[in-house]
């Protein structure tokens, strides 16, 4: 960890400071199970939207550059990044992990040299929430590690960490090693009494397994209040959707209840989705639970 900065700086109020964004995209996804192998899970749809391009546009709200990490299938992500057809991709910087990925912390580490002196907000690419983040930066306090928690303003190993915020005295000298913030950030600034819990209520969802994935495009079908269907999608006259998210030119013909069609997959007359995802013609999976998902 590192000393804090000059007093002269740490008198200032830390909103006056520049704040930079990063999005943690590197992980290889495998609580996904076969999800994973279809798709990488930063570009996992949650409402017809990647994981990947909400996180950025989160971010991209509340501060200027923004950063994100790749590693896992980083070929395939940066080719949906030069897909972008806003414009807002383009602007993003990206670092690509080599030859392994660097964990949370040792992505922070690596991307040192372009946070330059910056303060850091960070965000999980498959940690999906509606929190807009500005209470989040309205409390940072300077050289204080600030977290965003789900539903609680108490600090522990288990709790949902919607985003962060890291100040730059305690983040300039960690290493590009593979790391974890929990283990070299958070869990030491909080022993030392420089770390702050906002509690969050907006929805949440850690999409790391199958069932949390499922239950966070269920929350947002229960934000919009009615299923999600894109426009390019084919909905057949005897079809029936309850609840559902249909993918870009998909094709429903049969019916679907609570659950989530990917881009081009067909659901045939004689078939009956429910609380499944079908990501591929060979890959319909069943969750066991959605324990995981968080609601608000």
């Amino acid at each position: 960890m590192g000393d804090s900065l000059a007093a002269e700086e740490s008198v200032d109020h830390a909103s006056d400071r520049e704040i930079v964004g990063i999005v943690l995209a590197a992980g290889a996804g495998t609580r996904l199970g076969p999800l994973g192998s279809v798709q990488p899970k930063p570009l996992c749809p949650i409402g017809n939207i990647p994981l990947l391009d909400l996180a950025v546009d989160r971010v991209r709200r509340c501060v200027g550059p923004v950063a994100v990490n790749l590693h896992h299938r980083a070929e395939e992500i940066l080719q949906h990044l030069g897909r972008d057809g806003t414009g807002i991709m383009s602007e993003v910087h990206v670092v690509v992990e080599k030859p392994e990925a660097l964990g949370t912390a040792g992505a922070i580490a690596n991307l040192l040299p372009w946070i330059a002196g910056r303060d850091v907000l960070v965000v999980n690419a498959d940690a999906w929430s509606t929190d807009p983040l500005g209470e989040l930066l309205v409390s940072r306090r300077p050289d204080r590690v600030t977290v965003l928690a789900h539903e609680t303003d108490v600090f522990g190993p288990t709790i949902g960490v919607v985003a962060s915020v890291l100040p730059w005295s305690l983040i300039r000298d960690l290493e590009p090693v593979p790391t974890g913030l929990y283990e070299v950030v958070w869990r030491d600034a909080h022993e030392h009494g420089v770390l702050d819990v906002v509690r969050s209520g907006s929805p949440f969802v850690d999409c790391g397994t199958p069932a949390d994935y499922l239950g966070a495009n269920m929350l947002a079908v229960e934000l919009v209040g009615d299923s999600i269907i894109d426009p390019s999608a084919t909905i057949g006259e005897q079809a029936r959707i309850i609840g559902s998210v249909i993918g870009p030119g998909a094709l429903i013909e049969g019916s679907v209840t609570d659950s989530v069609v990917w881009a081009d997959q067909v659901v045939g007359i004689d078939e009956a989705l429910d609380g499944v995802i079908r990501a591929s013609p060979e890959l319909t999976l069943r969750p066991t639970s959605r324990a995981g998902s968080h609601r608000a």
